[in-house]
Formats: structure tokens, sequence, C-alpha cells
């Protein structure tokens, strides 16, 4: 498994108010939406990879900011969460209901939804399966297969992911998927090698050269 890292999409959000329930629904994770990081690498979240991923504590943040109050928390992923995570072969999709009355936060919160001021979401997640492709090149690809955790979700101000503004919480994780992305390459040099051997093992034994 990788380290703990965060992806943002621009995702429109959208708010609705019936018998006096604030509800604020959206996308936290698109699968098939290939992404670029910085220079380094393209990403893409296979279809279904979040199948099976432990949503059991998952709270919602702005922009990330956990050490505040979570706006909403699923607990085990339940109808008496306030907050509801629903996986499918497209991504994630989220159900909140927001304490607007109780909670200046939420309000804030809802406020900018419904005026588009807060326009997509991220998450962040623990990869349990990757596989990198086009190592040869100077983009490579990973796809993530498989998603074993998601931590928390977040409605942020600035969705388009852009690593040349890697923030200090994220240099760590990108650190981690480059050390990754080296280690890939180095086994698909190590593999190019072993298969080489191979293959001049078998002429040799055609030729008779070796019993």
């Amino acid at each position: 498994m990788t380290a703990k890292i965060t992806r943002a999409f621009p995702i429109e959000l959208r708010s609705e108010l019936n018998d006096n329930k604030y509800t604020v629904t959206g996308t936290p994770a698109v699968c098939s939406q290939r992404i670029k990081v910085g220079n380094y690498f393209e990403e893409i979240i296979m279809p279904g990879a979040f199948i099976g991923c432990d949503f059991s504590d998952v709270p919602l943040f702005v922009n990330h900011d956990t050490r505040g109050i979570p706006l909403a928390r699923s607990r085990r992923n339940n109808s008496n969460s306030s907050l509801l995570l629903t996986a499918d072969e497209k991504g994630i999709s989220m159900r909140t209901i927001l304490d607007v009355p109780g909670n200046p936060q939420a309000a804030a919160l809802y406020s900018a939804v419904e005026r588009g001021d807060i326009s997509g979401m991220s998450f962040a997640f623990l990869i349990r399966d990757e596989v990198w492709k086009n190592l040869d090149s100077e983009l490579p690809l990973r796809e993530i297969h498989s998603i074993a955790k998601v931590f928390e979700v977040s409605a942020v101000n600035h969705p388009a992911y852009d690593a040349t503004e890697i923030s200090a919480r994220e240099r760590g994780a990108l650190e981690n998927d480059l050390r990754a992305l080296e280690n890939a390459k180095r086994q698909l040099t190590v593999n190019s090698e072993q298969t080489k051997i191979k293959q001049l093992r078998e002429k040799i034994k055609i030729y008779g050269g070796l019993a």
C-alpha cells in the first residue's frame, strides 16, 4: 500500500432544503478520469476501485481542515449517520444533512454551495492495489485498481489538482508516490534483464551449447 494521499475533482455540489433539512450532495471521487500529477505521472482511478472500500468512519471537512469540528460524519456508513457515502463503478456519491441552525460552519458551507462559491470535492484515501504503465515514457501512468480506505472527504475551493502548488501536507505523499514509481521502474529493468538472460539460455540450448 502507498501512503495516504488526497485528490480533488471539479464536481458540482448541490444544495436542497426540504422539511427543514439542509441537504448537500456531491461526488468526492470519480473513476475513469485521468489527471496529471505535476510533470511526474498521470493517474486514473479504475471503475469499481471503491467496491469493498472501508467507509466505516469518514468525516466531512472544508478544505481538509482536519483540526476543525467535522460538519458531518459517516459512522459505519449507515442510515443513522449524518454523512452517507455510496460506492459504485463510477466512484463515490455523498449525501449529507447539515446542522445549519446549530452550527455556523455548516451554515457557511451550505450558503457557499448554494451560491456556487464552493464548486468541488476532494478525498483522502489509501491505495490497496495499483499498476504502473508506460514506465519508459516521460509521463508514466498509474492505474488505481482498488482503494482500501477513505479517511475523510472535503468540500474544496480549488478542486482542480495542480501539483505545481503542492501543499506541505501533500509533499510527503508525493514523495511516496515518486518512490513507488522508481521502484516500479527498477522492477521493469530487472524483469527485462531476466528476460534477456532467459532468451540467451534458450538460444544456447537450441544450438547445443548447454546440456
